[in-house]
């Protein structure tokens, strides 16, 4: 059953360190918390085809055009920036969580609402899903599907009840989906456990479905995944 966008309060983990250039935790964002809040996972690269650009552009826009906020990791480089510019341009507040080994190798983007440089990867995977509402996934590499992956699992085995949605631009998903119902055939998986993620070649209406279905961000605690 589909449920209202809700407000989604940022809630501050007082160990972060915070980096960004933008409003803090303190900011006027605590008395008007954006109406919904997604996590993005995409490539530090942009790829060779101009979709996958075109895709992030649309996805931050429409996240910015709506006053929302996006989670993401932090990074300046391949989509990954492309996303969190388009989204502050519209307007949107952007969080991003990066490891300190990786903000040399992904120029962390300081220009975020929020920057927070955390330990480990652990942390990172952790505090963007307890910070988001919902879960997407656009063109990217390893990174990208181990993080896709893990939201779905968590989201299987009842760590959280967030949606989880696949932006499959210009057919890149098409494989992966297609091993993955080769395992539904082959008894390793059950249909019920491709029905927890929506698929869709076209932002718009799969963003719109992840805000409908979204839940606050602190309705669970993972901190003991």
């Amino acid at each position: 059953m589909s449920r209202s966008p809700q407000a989604l309060a940022p809630a501050i983990n007082p160990s972060l360190s915070r980096t960004g250039s933008g409003p803090g935790p303190a900011a006027a964002g605590r008395l008007n918390p954006p109406p919904f809040s997604i996590c993005v996972y995409c490539g530090s690269r942009t790829g060779l085809a101009e979709s996958f650009v075109q895709a992030a552009r649309d996805v931050g826009r429409w996240i910015g055009a709506r006053g929302g906020q996006l989670v993401y990791g932090g990074g300046n480089a391949g989509l990954m920036g492309i996303l969190a510019d388009a989204t502050l341009a519209a307007g949107g507040t952007v969080i991003g969580v990066i490891p300190q080994a990786l903000v040399d190798k992904e120029y962390a983007k300081h220009d975020c609402t929020e920057l927070h440089v955390v330990a480990s990867m652990h942390d990172r995977k952790r505090i963007m899903a307890e910070r988001a509402g919902a879960f997407l996934a656009l063109a990217g590499g390893i990174g990208t599907l181990e993080e896709l992956f893990e939201a779905w699992t968590w989201r299987q085995l009842g760590y959280h009840a967030k949606p989880v949605g696949i932006l499959d631009t210009a057919g890149y998903y098409a494989p992966l989906l297609d091993f993955l119902r080769s395992s539904v055939a082959h008894g390793l998986m059950n249909d019920w456990q491709m029905d927890l993620v929506r698929i869709a070649g076209e932002p718009e209406p799969l963003l719109q479905a992840l805000v409908d279905e979204s839940t606050p961000a602190s309705a669970q605690d993972l901190s003991q995944i």
